[in-house]
């Protein structure tokens, strides 16, 4: 059966992904997207889609009438689900195939089998792969849980059924804490996954995450196309991902991937698949099967010169893999880095807003599902790109990440690229001596902030620049007006500065610093002093549109500079940095709120509320538990005494920075 119109029931950038290899495969893609999604850049990249339902997924890219509906409408042979949403769903599975089409997927059987951790961990055992030990099945209730979990001995990883993608996991490690993880594991599981069931494994403190991807024909031909390293994850989500996995033997890897492979036959797999295992010296041991497409699936595109949509398709039609196992070989390393719209500063929360400013480097593969412009919603994962970098080498392949990295500028959101930039340059993971859990007891080193080597040099570039483009706006011009800038004294010789036009720099970490720009009598030459007294004289002229020379005594830099949306973004030799200018008073105002307001960090839905009006709370106590974009956020007291005004309710949606509480001081 040739695939005429294909139906990508997903969004983002695997959304587009996908799109463009169905085009390239002369068939017709068709998306789908929600109220939240109209303009969204799958939307405008595939060209036709429909609307099936408001922003939450569960009112539109989980409502699997809706979905049908659409591919209907739109006459299509075949739905792609992607990954998350309904890409596991064994019933969506099933409509589709009711409904006269192809899912791109395993059988219902098959997505029911492996859907669920407690029957995919009985295959395992059926197949005779290696598996965690642990509780047999799943368990639901709380005290049997806790029980469970005492007799095992801590600690002890409690992982939802229903749960995939690092999602719906909880280490338990402390006794006081028992009960407490495990109402939150049975809320996050029923919430997310629907079910409330629970596996309980004995947690490996030091192993390396590795997965095989494989593919089959869903007749008993299952090939694999080599393994992924996924060790570096922060609290069991992946941050980055390669292949293939460097620094283990080939013969132990060999052998993961043949007990993938034999996994699969046993159920005549069709379609992409991943096999996951934890590694821990010379053993192994399954952890589960993402039976879909793999978020991380570009780097074992780049080892193999495989297209995997284009073999998924080529699968779906009935023509089988058209390719054996001896037919596929290493090339060279590759590593992903996924970039997401994140709050290092705030334990990782998501980030929510407009892309005033998205500045991503040429040279590597880029797969992405915004554009600057486009806003991060608290409906979606807020994923903004994934940097694939292929290379000959490994060392090669980390080198070239951690520079791409450096020229990354995001503005509108907090992002997690400095910390991806740490991890690329670690010393540690460059050895590979890392595990599951290494990034976690290393969050402080690894979000610190970077030291730039010329930190003036570029601040008083930006500085100049600003001048520079305020001088044709008559609004700002530093000759006329006095009311926003102090005097600009023409001709002034020397280093000393008597006057000068103040500028306001506030940098991507939120540091503000005011300096004085003034000309001297040398021709597009510049004094910048700062607030300490420090100054700097610079030779800075455009040589072409965006393209600036500047001097600093005998040294000399290009840089590539864009004033927009109220940002200056230069693209230096250490890397893209973005500055906020304003004149000093941009910044004059009322006093900031204080310090007893409670505030949303981000927008999203109460959860819970875990205090009353009148209530004696302490610093740091939990007010209320929130969720965002999949996340269970806990929003805690500024500071100690009365909670008060509590103005929200359980299932209320609120915006970040909204005043859900204040915190009154106690009496005594």
């Amino acid at each position: 059966m040739k695939i005429k119109t294909l139906l990508i029931a997903n969004r983002g950038e695997i959304a587009c992904r996908i799109a463009r290899t169905a085009r390239a495969s002369g068939i017709t893609p068709v998306g789908v997207h929600s109220d939240a999604d109209a303009n969204a850049l799958h939307v405008r990249e595939i060209g036709h889609s429909v609307c099936i339902g408001a922003g939450p997924a569960s009112e539109s890219y989980l409502k699997i009438d809706a979905v049908i509906a659409a591919a209907k409408s739109v006459g299509a042979d075949a739905i792609h689900p992607g990954y998350g949403f309904l890409a596991e769903n064994s019933d969506f599975a099933r409509a589709v195939e009711a409904a006269g089409m192809v899912f791109m997927g395993p059988t219902p059987d098959t997505l029911e089998r492996f859907g669920d951790k407690a029957s995919a961990k009985e295959a395992a055992v059926a197949a005779s792969v290696p598996v965690i030990s642990g509780a047999e099945g799943a368990r639901s209730d709380p005290q049997e849980i806790a029980e469970e979990v005492r007799a095992m001995g801590l600690p002890v990883l409690l992982k939802a059924v229903g749960g995939g993608g690092g999602r719906g996991q909880r280490l338990v490690t402390d006794e006081t804490t028992l009960v407490e993880d495990i109402e939150g594991a049975l809320r996050e599981a029923k919430s997310t996954f629907g079910s409330e069931g629970l596996l309980l494994e004995r947690f490996l403190p030091e192993a390396r995450h590795v997965e095989v991807q494989i593919a089959g024909d869903g007749k008993g031909h299952v090939v694999h196309l080599f393994e992924r390293d996924c060790t570096l994850q922060r609290r069991h989500q992946k941050v980055i991902e390669e292949a293939p996995a460097w620094g283990l033997p080939r013969t132990l890897l060999d052998k993961i991937a043949q007990d993938a492979v034999r996994l699969g036959e046993t159920l005549d797999y069709r379609g992409l698949g991943t096999v996951e295992f934890l590694v821990a010296g010379e053993e192994y041991f399954f952890l589960e099967v993402n039976p879909r497409i793999q978020v991380e699936h570009p780097v074992t595109e780049a080892i193999t010169g495989l297209d995997l949509v284009a073999l998924h398709l080529r699968i779906a039609e009935g023509a089988g893999l058209g390719l054996v196992q001896d037919d596929l070989k290493i090339n060279g390393h590759a590593v992903e880095a996924r970039l997401y719209a994140e709050d290092p500063a705030m334990q990782f929360a998501p980030s929510t807003g407009t892309l005033t400013t998205l500045s991503l480097p040429e040279g590597l593969r880029i797969d992405s599902g915004v554009e600057e412009g486009d806003a991060v919603t608290p409906f979606y994962d807020p994923m903004i790109a994934k940097l694939v970098v292929h290379a000959a080498d490994r060392e090669t392949a980390l080198a070239r990440l951690a520079t791409a990295l450096d020229h990354v500028a995001v503005e509108g959101v907090q992002t997690n690229r400095a910390f991806l930039t740490a991890l690329a340059r670690n010393p540690e993971f460059e050895q590979m001596q890392v595990h599951t859990r290494w990034i976690d007891g290393r969050l402080d080193e690894l979000t610190q902030a970077h030291t730039l080597s010329r930190p003036a040099l570029w601040k008083a570039a930006a500085a100049i620049l600003f001048v520079a483009a305020s001088r044709s706006d008559a609004s700002t011009n530093p000759w006329t007006n006095r009311d926003t800038f102090t005097g600009w004294r023409l001709g002034l010789g020397g280093d000393a500065m008597e006057a000068g036009q103040h500028v306001t720099l506030t940098d991507a970490a939120d540091t503000s610093e005011e300096f004085r720009v003034g000309p001297i009598k040398a021709v597009d030459t510049y004094t910048v002093m700062s607030e300490n007294g420090d100054a700097l004289t610079l030779a800075m002229r455009e040589i072409t549109p965006g393209r600036w020379r500047i001097s600093d005594g005998d040294d000399v830099f290009l840089i590539d500079a864009r004033l927009h949306a109220g940002v200056i973004e230069m693209d230096t030799p250490e890397g893209r940095l973005v500055f906020r200018p304003a004149a000093p008073l941009d910044f004059a105002g009322g006093d900031a709120a204080g310090d007893r307001a409670v505030a949303s960090p981000l927008t999203g839905m109460i959860v819970e509320i875990k205090v009353a009006d009148g209530q004696d709370v302490t610093e740091g106590d939990v007010i209320a538990v929130m969720e965002s974009m999949k996340l269970e956020i806990s929003i805690r007291a500024t500071a100690a005494g009365i909670a008060s005004n509590i103005s929200v309710s359980n299932g209320d949606m609120v915006d970040r920075g909204q005043v859900i509480a204040e915190i009154l001081p106690s009496e005594e």
